[in-house]
């Protein structure tokens, strides 16, 4: 069963759509996601979907959603970025990812915070790959090492 991943920040204009955006490339697997802001922007930041454009990821038909549009109750997960406390009503399982806000900064900001939340996403959807594993009782199979051992030599 896929895990219901919310990305938030505070505009929803560039680090949650950026999540959003690899967790729906690399992640479809496992999880279904969304991001929303707390102060949700008009537009997604044209910075935001060049660098992306950049990873071969089209996030063109994401827009920004405050939280009053999402289904809370049918969260697994909420990933933080905003850098705020959220509501006392969410009382959803909760990961804090610190990440800057590149909104009206160069290009190479956008980078470096994109390059961030890559790696993030990606350590995020092989951790709900191993726990799915784990209750699903698979474990890493061992390599068999060949030995000399019951060979004959002629």
């Amino acid at each position: 069963m896929k895990k219901k991943v919310l990305f938030l920040c505070i505009g929803n204009s560039c680090r949650s759509q950026m999540a959003e955006g690899f967790a729906r490339r690399y992640g479809s697997d496992i999880l279904e996601c969304e991001s929303a802001g707390l102060a949700p922007a008009s537009i997604v930041q044209p910075m935001t979907k060049k660098v992306m454009e950049a990873k071969n990821i089209n996030i063109d038909e994401q827009y920004p959603k405050g939280l009053d549009t999402i289904s809370l109750q049918e969260l697994d997960l909420v990933v933080n970025m905003s850098g705020t406390r959220l509501p006392p009503h969410l009382t959803l399982a909760v990961r804090e990812w610190t990440i800057e806000d590149p909104i009206g900064r160069p290009e190479d900001l956008y980078i470096e915070v994109r390059d961030q939340i890559e790696m993030l996403v990606m350590h995020l959807i092989l951790q709900l790959r191993n726990d799915l594993r784990k209750r699903q009782g698979i474990k890493p199979t061992a390599r068999k090492v060949l030995s000399g051992a019951g060979s004959r030599s002629k």
